[in-house]
């Protein structure tokens, strides 16, 4: 390599600067992103599909990225479990990564923010950061909050202030009936649903309450069973995985009624098991729909053409914007520098408008209520391939949603402070992190 040449790569490495030639003139840096999420075990399909997602936008954003940066996604299999979740942020960190994506389980993000924070406080001038695309409970950007983690999807919270609004203005909805995966997410879950149901529609009653351990129950004819007798007017969970599969599969073979409130109906295979039996009565609270015109259209194509499966975690495109957008901003690709510019960041993705909130690093976003009914003229994407499509009912801005934040940052003493204006947020009697 010619000496000039070969010394200002080396700069270039040690620097992290972005910008210091032009792009076609050297070799785009490389960021590589570790995914860490069940590749195996009960819950493999749906780790597999999100991991596919990551790269086939990260092919989408490499093109023509104003950071002048490509992404990389480099998969580990954590199977599942808190532990290995752990394990595999060292064999990522051990790799030089800096980057990692995460959001199976509550419970392992948890964990995952945890020890984050004690690498970056071990190995200053090695820091990492956390995209978590999927995990949703409200420690994560509250009580246990952390400079270096960044929520993607809404929090128990904020679904539930657009779940509980859709249920208050249905007044055939009397009697509800929770059913949680047991841990830390499906238990917050319950505990937003009855406070804000007793503050919307006190006359509601809470008519059952259980909890199935993660992954592990093969029948839930007896949940349903329960949920029945006690003649539920709607069922609210957030059941995901095999756990959700298996709910509706037992609904439909005990032929209960009642309206099914989820968190993830979308999510690979769900749709493909609902069929054409619960049309009208599955509704979905979710980030996204899959009819949103535009952009959404074009990656759901691609991503099918390519895997054959529906691209069901559209938010990867989001968190690929968002660092893009940062380190652009930045000039850098530093994970200090990087996460100080997505603080308070606004920008548009396939959604809309959307601004990581600086407060507590929560991304502020629409949410949406679909309900399964027949493809159509107006809601034409053909889910699964079933026949069905989730067509939306009601559509919830950010400021609807939004509930004051609850976290007390620490941040390194090294960051670059961004002013921003603050986004509005709307006043709930509810406390609680978001």
């Amino acid at each position: 390599m010619h000496t000039t040449r070969r010394n200002f790569l080396s700069t270039l490495a040690g620097s992290m600067l972005l910008g210091a030639a032009p792009v076609h003139a050297r070799q785009l840096p490389v960021v590589k992103l570790a995914f860490i999420d069940p590749l195996t075990g009960p819950f493999a399909a749906i780790g597999q599909n999100q991991l596919q997602s990551w790269q086939f936008v990260a092919d989408r954003v490499n093109r023509g990225n104003t950071a002048g940066v490509r992404f990389e996604i480099v998969p580990f299999d954590n199977k599942g479990a808190v532990q290995d979740t752990v394990n595999a942020l060292q064999a990522a960190t051990d790799q030089g990564i800096r980057y990692v994506l995460q959001g199976d389980g509550s419970g392992a993000a948890l964990a995952l923010s945890k020890a984050v924070s004690r690498h970056n406080t071990r190995h200053p001038g090695k820091e990492v950061v956390y995209l978590n695309y999927a995990a949703v409970a409200p420690e994560l950007t509250g009580s246990d909050c952390s400079f270096w983690h960044f929520a993607l999807q809404p929090s128990v919270p904020m679904t539930l202030q657009a779940m509980t609004d859709d249920i208050r203005n249905r007044p055939q909805i009397k009697r509800v009936y929770l059913i949680e995966q047991d841990y830390s997410f499906g238990h917050q879950v319950a505990k937003y649903a009855r406070e804000m149901l007793a503050l919307k529609r006190p006359d509601i009653q809470i008519v059952g309450e259980d909890y199935v351990a993660l992954g592990q129950v093969k029948d839930f004819s007896p949940y349903i069973a329960k949920a029945r007798a006690a003649k539920a007017d709607c069922v609210i969970t957030a059941n995901w995985g095999p756990d959700l599969t298996l709910l509706i599969k037992a609904a439909q073979q005990g032929g209960f009624k009642a309206d099914l409130y989820t968190f993830y109906a979308s999510s690979l295979g769900a749709p493909s098991e609902i069929g054409p039996h619960d049309a009208g009565r599955v509704k979905l609270v979710y980030y996204s729909e899959p009819n949103l015109p535009g952009t959404l259209q074009s990656l759901q194509k691609g991503f099918r053409d390519k895997y054959q499966q529906d691209f069901s975690v559209p938010v990867t495109y989001t968190g690929l914007l968002l660092l893009t957008a940062a380190m652009t901003k930045a000039h850098s690709i530093d994970p200090i520098k990087v996460a100080s510019a997505m603080e308070g960041l606004t920008f548009h993705t396939f959604n809309g408008e959307v601004t990581m909130r600086a407060a507590d690093h929560q991304l502020l976003q629409p949410i949406y209520v679909s309900t399964w009914q027949p493809v159509s003229a107006d809601f034409p994407y053909n889910v699964e391939h079933t026949g069905y499509t989730f067509a939306l009912e009601h559509n919830y801005p950010p400021a609807q949603t939004t509930l004051p934040a609850q976290c007390t940052m620490q941040r390194p003493l090294t960051t670059e402070v961004y002013p921003v204006k603050p986004p509005k947020v709307r006043a709930s009697a509810v406390g609680g992190a978001t």
